[in-house]
């Protein structure tokens, strides 16, 4: 089968299940494996699709954007364990900056017990955070039905009020070469400006995102360390050489 072939193939795969694993294309185009990984990192390089352990994904869209009941049910574990690693490196009498997202949401429970300033966009996050007795600012602006998220330039104008000692940032890509990138370019200016009043810029994101391109840059990977749960290996050295990435596991 020619190259061409194979490539047409493998897409064709990836538009019948979201994931495909080398076996799969082995069995479909009677090549051998090393053949299907070049094919696999050719057709990433090109932007067709994301390598994934022992497969490839398909791209999520670049406005494909979930709600906050959706993502609620999603990859639960995973984010538990990156918000609690993100909530122990709060430490007592930080100010913080808490992006709207489901991850974010998830640190709240670890950070009852520590005396610290939140200011914060997610709409979802104001009842627990008054519930743990954390002190809470919240921001200005529109109200993103999908996300719950306050945006715009009440919300700029409002965010540029503060400086945090560290933020907390969700984020729907990271690509070695394109950076931080979300769908909406209002809620990407805030997750910006965000990072830029504050010292330290962390990213909370599971190993889902990572080879997505969203519609709206936020900023290159060295302007936030990034929390994951996993990395594969096909990202692991060339995003090292970028970021500091801090992967957490059970």
């Amino acid at each position: 089968m020619l190259t061409e072939e194979r490539h047409r193939t493998i897409l064709n795969l990836l538009e019948d299940k979201d994931i495909v694993k080398i076996q799969e294309i082995v069995d479909a185009t009677d090549a051998s494996e090393s053949t299907i990984r070049r094919d696999l990192t050719q057709l990433e390089q090109e932007k067709y699709l994301k390598r994934v352990h022992g497969g490839a994904s398909k791209l999520q869209g670049k406005l494909q954007e979930l709600s906050v009941s959706e993502k609620s049910t999603k990859n639960l574990q995973e984010k538990h364990l990156i918000a609690q690693y993100a909530a122990s490196l709060v430490e007592e009498g930080d100010c913080i900056f808490l992006d709207a997202g489901t991850t974010t949401l998830n640190m709240i429970d670890h950070l009852k017990e520590k005396a610290v300033v939140i200011v914060t966009n997610g709409l979802t996050h104001i009842d627990c955070l008054l519930e743990k007795g954390l002190k809470t600012y919240t921001i200005g602006g529109y109200v993103k039905p999908i996300t719950k998220a306050m945006i715009g330039r009440g919300a700029v104008e409002s965010l540029r009020e503060y400086r945090f000692d560290k933020a907390f940032i969700g984020m729907n890509g990271i690509h070695p070469q394109y950076g931080f990138t979300t769908p909406d370019p209002e809620e990407a200016q805030v997750k910006k400006i965000a990072m830029e009043l504050s010292r330290e810029a962390i990213v909370l994101a599971d190993d889902t995102k990572f080879g997505e391109i969203a519609f709206s840059k936020v900023a290159n990977l060295d302007e936030a360390m990034i929390i994951t749960n996993s990395l594969d290996e096909n990202y692991a050295t060339t995003f090292a050489e970028k970021t500091t990435i801090k992967v957490v596991t059970t």
